[in-house]
């Protein structure tokens, strides 16, 4: 394993050019190389020495951003790194165009193997969450405890305001979007993807948005941002399509680790009455509830997350 500061001639030889990511205050961001993927990694250091690592996993479309108002609220109990996940944020596609859950699970396996970090506290956010259920049934040795923000998990009736998500995974849908759509401002799109994500848009603070709309217009910059949506969609439409021991589901009742799930009342993407089909199959789970958040409680209610995440490291300190 190979790893650099970015921006070096490794990270610049990965990914083309464009517009600088966004680094809150106290963060780090820093590339590395493994075989068949290079992944970006935000790392915000714990403020004890000591302290246990962690790892966050963000949903489809985001990036490890989408943790910058968790993380600093947990410094104090745990040494935090967020990945972009292959295709997303700084990190660029994989090698062998492999955009399945299974596959995700597999790139984010391989850095936890190759970094000797393990086992960490992992988290996830949607894609992230199944990707973490994965991770944490195939490799339990990895994995302290398990922390879910609206799960992309299998569901028998979806959403109605989910299926034109889904319908990214099918053929000829992500170009139509395109030309349907490739008279909006970035502004329009982050407008309408906090509308789809958030339970209260307006919450949203002038310099989110501003921020926000730095990012989508980064993102469009990049020539294969398109394809690692529509091949992740697919992917976890393809991921609820599965039966027998790699079902997400049958893999969530094999997690051993104590397991927070969180979910959002106004989650126009997971639905909230998941939240008891998920408690009953992670054998070690609490659950917290927010009524008013939607897709990324972590973003929306940050402090109420902590809180939760807090009780459940703690728990799980004092049985160690």
């Amino acid at each position: 394993m190979s790893s650099t500061e970015l921006p070096e001639p490794l990270a610049a030889a990965a990914a083309p050019r464009v517009s600088p990511v966004r680094v809150a205050e106290g963060e780090k961001l820093r590339s590395v190389a493994l075989s068949g993927v290079t992944l970006t990694l935000r790392s915000r250091p714990a403020a004890r020495t000591g302290a246990p690592p962690a790892l966050y996993v963000h949903g489809l479309g985001g990036c490890s951003r989408n943790w910058s108002s968790l993380m600093p609220l947990l410094d104090e109990v745990v040494d935090g790194e967020a990945v972009d996940l292959p295709g997303f944020g700084e990190s660029p596609p994989p090698d062998d165009g492999d955009y399945s859950v299974t596959g995700h699970a597999r790139a984010v396996i391989r850095l936890l193997d190759a970094s000797g970090r393990g086992p960490v506290h992992l988290f996830g956010n949607s894609l992230g969450g199944a990707v973490a259920t994965r991770i944490a049934a195939v490799r339990s040795d990895l994995v302290r405890t398990l922390t879910l923000v609206s799960p992309a998990l299998p569901e028998l009736r979806v959403q109605r305001s989910a299926v034109p998500t889904a319908l990214l995974a099918v053929p000829g849908v992500t170009a139509l979007f395109g030309r349907l759509t490739r008279d909006w401002t970035p502004e329009q799109r982050t407008r309408g993807m906090m509308a789809l994500c958030y339970g209260d848009p307006s919450t949203v603070t002038e310099e989110e948005l501003s921020n926000a709309v730095r990012e989508m217009e980064r993102r469009l910059e990049l020539p294969y941002f398109w394809d690692a949506m529509t091949r992740s969609a697919r992917g976890i439409v393809n991921a609820y399509t599965l039966g027998g021991q790699h079902g997400l589901w049958r893999q969530a009742e094999r997690v051993l680790a104590p397991t927070l799930l969180v979910y959002g009342g106004r989650d126009q993407l997971v639905s909230y009455r998941m939240a008891r089909r998920a408690s009953a199959a992670f054998r070690d789970s609490r659950l917290l509830t927010l009524p008013d958040a939607g897709h990324v409680a972590m973003m929306e209610y940050p402090r109420e997350v902590a809180q939760a995440c807090r009780e459940l490291i703690d728990d799980y300190d004092s049985r160690s």
